[in-house]
């Protein structure tokens, strides 16, 4: 029995939503637990709707999770339902998951449209950074969940790592050890793709 009387998740019966809402909101651990088996189905139903089945999908239903934990001293069960306050999340995480498509989608454009002019203007000859951008551009779609993330919120957000690590819910440490990995890596591949662009 807890201290405000009400006896723990772990016992029985099974408790009902209310209840897993207001754990939830205290910091109880096991009430996320509980409240991801129950309401994971209905946040990921919402991102497939959006984007198909897929890693968009998947990471829309991890960040909601996420920033819903780390952000529980916001939700109010008395205002309202947790699965409820869950969809209001997915509905934002949605929406910024298409505006960073945009933005991708713009800033490949944009790659794009520069070399074309570059090599209409130089001769086959395209110019190395342009080229650098639209590898660099293909290579990130190649990388996995959360390095992916991760990287586009350092440079296309232009977020800090300690920034970016508020919003992942990740630590810092682990934020700046992907970033240095991964930049490594896209490095070294972004190397062997221009060395095969320009021979």
């Amino acid at each position: 029995m807890s201290s405000d009387g009400v006896p723990p998740l772990g016992g029985t019966p099974e408790p009902d939503d209310a209840e897993v809402g207001r754990r939830f909101a205290a910091g109880d651990e096991q009430a996320l637990a509980r409240a991801y088996e129950r309401f994971a189905g209905q946040v990921h139903g919402m991102a497939v709707r959006a984007f198909g089945p897929g890693p968009d999908a998947e990471d829309v239903t991890q960040q909601v999770f996420v920033s819903a934990w780390t952000g529980r001293t916001g939700y109010r069960p008395e205002q309202g339902p947790l699965p409820a306050w869950l969809v209001g999340i997915c509905r934002h995480k949605i929406a910024d998951t298409w505006a960073r498509r945009d933005r991708q989608r713009r800033a490949t454009e944009a790659a794009v449209t520069e070399a074309r002019s570059a090599a209409n203007t130089t001769g086959p000859q395209v110019d190395t950074v342009v080229a650098d951008r639209v590898l660099l551009l293909g290579e990130l779609e190649q990388l996995g969940q959360p390095q992916r993330g991760i990287i586009e919120l350092a440079f296309f957000e232009d977020l800090t790592h300690t920034q970016i690590a508020e919003r992942t819910g990740l630590p810092l440490g682990t934020v700046k050890s992907h970033i240095r990995r991964t930049l490594e890596r896209l490095r070294t591949r972004l190397e062997v793709d221009g060395a095969a662009l320009h021979a």
